[in-house]
């Protein structure tokens, strides 16, 4: 049976909803609106300051939650939902969250940069914690008693004797709070917590399994119709005509168009894959990309619209002249798509001025302002309702898809079902934009570092996160900035404690790449040219990789996680190249050799802690690198949910080590051509590694993030790895096959991976590989 078909059978295709009139949020201090699961829900309060905004108990005591997050297939509604039940002494299946709805939520900020537990789980957990002794307190008035005697279990106060009971839905009767949000309130010690720390089972997973979850795709209106978007035949096209006589002969179709957008209508789906197939377009079409052979020359030519210096200090250029040693490389990280396994999806409905969305954005507040431009109407009426996606790993092809669907619906008057296509989703999503990064250090007589240089090129920041160029927007004729990549500046400057470092960001401006968020941007980037670059001193010292990171690191979070994945993954540089391994029936005596990188990574220089040790098999016969064993040692603070934290670092292990091993944009000067997954392969079943993880849990500090943490670790980790089996450096991802071959025929030709040269005196290693 096929999904579809499971679906059918299981009732969990359509979702009927009746559409409430929409209500300004911002001059609201109550809503009520029709909620994703197409209840009616009503929201006492719209101020930030006030507990009521952000939950609200029922008579019955059931605990709805307003979260301004969303999540991404990351559990996030269950780890949340243990927080708040914890801290208000309910139980965790007396917890329902409202997610990412702009009428009933307040804006928390995007889903991204692993901030959901920290930033908004932390709101949730103050107005929880609010709540109950405000609750508490209305107990102990009412009996005359001393609040501090009354113990709460499962949402019901009792006195210490339990003589008298009363639970929170009756103390509320139905009635708001009206409770202020103290974001002093004292909140639980660790070792009151019943769910927070323990494995909790993810409320979402029993409707995935048995197909009775209704993700994005699934959803339905009555009386939709189906679209599909015209794509122009590159990001530079402008449309010059169209043949509507080539479509006159399939019932039903229409078409819509505003400028250069246009769109086809069908009652059903397949009417409308078929029309866009069919109908004929003339484009006018100018080069639009560089010559991909070009990429990093192209990128170092732009124009830089500003410096930044995240680090200075010292005197750099000084000690480097006087080094005994010195060692320059370059490394490279190219373009990504994000790869959403299911191409995104988005169902609207403009009527009266008014426009509901269905999306599965990240970032459904800051995408509501944006829409409204695209439409010409107030934000305040455009309404987001979160639903699930399937995959997101940054900004990625659900927000296009909704301002798709939203202009569609507008021009045809009708409710409107927008399904991308696979080619959309690989061809028009926004990229993570590429990065070079130049890096020099220097060593004394006795081998130890003095200098470290770095200057990294990335791309400028020209847009706010509201103002996300989306390509209904640009293409009906709205003029916008050429991207959003802001953050990607950080982890630029290492924590390793060298007596001279500079480092250098300087931003570019560029106009052919449309690029957003993806998967830890820039911090993964980053985070591999100076992990990489911090082993080749090691190397070239003779030194320990792992015993290095130790002497220069004071800080006792990163020697632990350091420490403790040396203990997990058996860390010894004296066998950590060369390795065999008996009975993988890929591995011969004479091709294929091993090795272990290691990486270290502090978030944000700000945040969570994390150390691995990666083992490669590389054949030398034919280039293959496979990644067979990782070892993560992972300190995030305070753990909520350990099997889910344990889910998102495999998560990002197993993506990131795609995306060093195989992913890479392909295009022309006029289009992207890497838009299935045969030109854009990604990691299969048959390659994941065995993935071992050690969790570090300090419940007394504050939880930080686990989704992106992880991978900035894993490609420095892989090339120091490639490194330790082989003698060759691989700086440029993706590590290919023939990357990898060249650099073993260079060796094997008695060329060195690193040219020497002498100059007055001194050693100067330039990478060449």
């Amino acid at each position: 049976m096929d999904r579809r078909a499971f679906l059918k059978g299981s009732g969990g295709l359509l979702v009927s909803f009746t559409l409430p009139g929409l209500v300004p949020v911002a001059h609201a201090q109550s809503v009520t609106g029709i909620d994703a699961a197409g209840q009616t829900v009503s929201k006492a309060s719209t101020a930030k300051g006030e507990v009521d905004a952000w939950l609200a108990i029922a008579p019955d005591g059931r605990v709805t939650v307003y979260s301004g997050k969303v999540d991404l297939g990351t559990g996030a509604r269950t780890a949340l939902a243990q927080m708040v039940a914890d801290e208000l002494d309910v139980g965790f299946h007396q917890v329902d969250l409202i997610m990412g709805d702009t009428l009933l939520t307040l804006d928390q900020g995007q889903t991204a940069g692993s901030l959901t537990i920290q930033d908004g789980g932390g709101t949730l957990r103050r107005a929880a914690a609010c709540a109950r002794r405000a609750l508490v307190t209305r107990a102990a008035a009412q009996w005359s008693v001393d609040a501090g005697t009354l113990a709460v279990s499962d949402g019901v106060i009792a006195t210490p004797g339990g003589e008298r009971r009363i639970g929170y839905g009756e103390l509320v009767a139905g009635k708001p709070l009206q409770v202020a949000l103290d974001p002093a309130v004292p909140l639980k010690a660790p070792a009151q917590h019943k769910l927070v720390g323990k494995n909790v089972p993810r409320v979402d997973i029993p409707g995935k399994v048995t197909g009775r979850f209704t993700f994005m795709q699934d959803f339905r209106l009555p009386g939709m119709l189906h679209a599909r978007v015209i794509r122009p035949a590159g990001p530079g096209a402008k449309l010059v005509s169209i043949d509507e006589a080539s479509i006159r002969d399939l019932p039903g179709v229409r078409i819509v168009r505003k400028q250069d957008f246009l769109a086809v209508l069908s009652p059903s789906e397949w009417g409308a894959v078929k029309a866009a197939r069919m109908l004929q377009v003339k484009w006018d079409d100018p080069p639009h990309f560089p010559d991909q052979a070009d990429l990093y020359a192209y990128w170092r030519k732009l124009p830089v619209s500003s410096v930044e210096t995240p680090a200075s200090k010292g005197d750099t250029a000084t000690a480097l002249a006087g080094a005994a040693r010195r060692i320059e490389a370059t490394y490279e990280f190219p373009p990504h798509t994000h790869g959403s396994i299911g191409p995104a999806c988005a169902v609207a409905d403009f009527r009266d001025g008014q426009c509901t969305i269905w999306s599965a954005a990240q970032s459904t507040h800051s995408l509501q302002g944006e829409i409204a431009l695209t439409l010409g109407v107030d934000k305040a009426k455009v309404r987001l309702i979160y639903l699930d996606g399937a995959g997101c790993y940054g900004r990625n092809g659900h927000e296009d898809c909704s301002a798709d669907a939203a202009l569609v619906s507008q021009l045809a008057g009708a409710p409107v079902r927008v399904q991308w296509m696979r080619a959309d989703e690989h061809g028009w999503d926004p990229k993570s934009p590429p990065t070079a990064i130049d890096l020099k250090g220097g060593l004394d007589a006795q081998k130890r570092p003095v200098a470290w240089q770095s200057a990294f090129y990335v791309a400028a920041q020209k847009g706010s996160i509201a103002e996300f160029p989306l390509l209904a927007t640009v293409t009906s004729g709205i003029k916008r900035p050429a991207y959003v990549t802001g953050n990607i500046s950080k982890n630029a400057d290492i924590q390793y404690a060298l007596p001279n470092v500079s480092t250098k960001v300087y931003r570019l401006t560029d106009s052919a790449f449309r690029t957003a968020h993806l998967r830890s941007p820039g911090r993964l980037q980053n985070a591999f040219a100076n992990e990489a670059f911090f082993d080749e001193l090691a190397a070239a010292a003779g030194a320990d990789p792992l015993q290095w990171r130790l002497e220069y690191l004071s800080d006792p979070r990163a020697r632990a996680v350091l420490e403790d994945v040396a203990r997990l993954s058996g860390w010894d540089h004296k066998t950590a190249r060369s390795i065999r391994r008996k009975g993988d029936p890929r591995d011969t005596m004479h091709d294929v050799v091993r090795g272990r990188g290691l990486a270290f990574v502090r978030y944000d220089n700000d945040r969570t802690y994390v150390a691995t040790v990666v083992e490669v098999a590389v054949n030398r016969k034919d280039g293959q690198i496979r990644v067979t064993d990782v070892w993560c040692s992972h300190d995030c603070g305070q753990i909520i949910s350990p099997d889910g934290t344990r889910n998102q670092i495999e998560g990002g292990i197993v993506q990131t080590i795609s995306r060093v091993l195989m992913e890479e944009l392909r295009f022309d000067t006029h289009r992207v051509t890497s838009v299935d997954w045969a030109s854009y392969p990604i990691l299969r079943f048959p390659d994941v590694p065995n993935i071992h993880i050690s969790l570090i849990d300090r419940p007394e500090a504050p939880p930080w993030g686990a989704g992106e943490m992880a991978p900035a670790t894993i490609p420095a980790a892989i090339s120091n790895a490639v490194f330790a089996a082989t003698g060759v450096r691989l700086r440029s991802v993706p590590f290919l096959p023939e990357k990898m071959l060249a650099g073993l025929k260079g060796a094997a030709g008695g060329k060195s991976k690193v040219a020497a040269v002498t100059e007055d005196k001194v050693t100067v290693e330039k990478a060449t590989a």
